[in-house]
């Protein structure tokens, strides 16, 4: 994408972007820049995209959406500790940077077990690479 490959080659920690129809200048800090070029990378496949700050708390059953699992098994996490909540009242809330933490971790870790899982299979003659 030209978008990130211009950002890479910045020395500095802001840009100056022009305006092409009014020809106004902005300034913006290369982070939003990097940010910017991450969301439309994301949604040039047609992805749809949702923009949560970090800090946002969400239901259990948000949450369980986000993890594809149910609310159940997600309140099982929660009690097991795996993933930090607070209540309100009787509510249970989780943090969204929480919720998206446990499943980078969990994806880490399929993409562990898929690669022992093949090593074994190699080792075995099970696999052709």
């Amino acid at each position: 994408m030209v978008l990130v490959a211009a950002i890479d080659q910045l020395k500095t920690d802001q840009a100056e972007i022009e305006i092409e129809e009014t020809g106004e200048k902005i300034i913006l800090p290369v982070k939003a820049l990097t940010l910017l070029g991450e969301i439309l990378k994301a949604m040039s496949p047609g992805n749809p995209i949702s923009i949560v700050p970090l800090a946002t708390e969400v239901t259990t059953q948000s949450a369980a959406e986000i993890l594809g699992c149910s609310r159940p098994y997600l309140v099982k996490l929660l009690e097991e500790g795996r993933i930090e909540y607070t209540k309100v009242g009787k509510h249970r809330r989780v943090k969204y940077e929480d919720v998206i933490r446990y499943k980078k971790k969990m994806k880490e870790e399929q993409k562990r077990h898929l690669i022992e899982m093949m090593n074994a299979d190699e080792e075995l003659g099970l696999y052709d690479s």
